[in-house]
């Protein structure tokens, strides 16, 4: 099973690292992911994504409090505000439009109620 975890770290650390160049992709959801996996399967690896200097603070806001920073919860309803708004844009179907809109109110609720990091 320690396989599956490391595996499952390693694709979500190489999501992470994608996410880093493209700015369309989010990164730390993924080292949340890649760290919970290596908590599993690799502690030195989990430990080396906690100790980062950039990225370790995020990911240990939201372990330790589940905290998540201002201006993550400002992009991530951008995000979802944006891709609404392109539905709409593109003519997508009303009822694929509205569920888009239930999901992202429900993750955006989410998101906006956690602790400030």
């Amino acid at each position: 099973m320690s396989i599956i975890w490391y595996v499952i770290g390693i694709t979500a650390l190489a999501l992470a690292v994608i996410g880093i160049a493209l700015p369309v992709m989010p990164t730390v959801p993924f080292l949340l992911v890649a760290a919970w996996a290596f908590a599993r399967s690799s502690p030195r690896l989990r430990q080396k994504i906690l100790d980062h200097e950039v990225y370790g603070p995020h990911v240990r806001a939201w372990q330790e409090r589940g905290a998540v920073g201002r201006i993550a919860k400002l992009w991530a309803v951008a995000a979802m505000v944006f891709g609404i708004a392109a539905a709409i844009w593109l003519g997508l179907p009303t009822w694929l439009i509205v569920m888009q809109v239930t999901i992202c109110s429900m993750i955006g609720l989410y998101v906006v109620t956690r602790p400030n990091a």
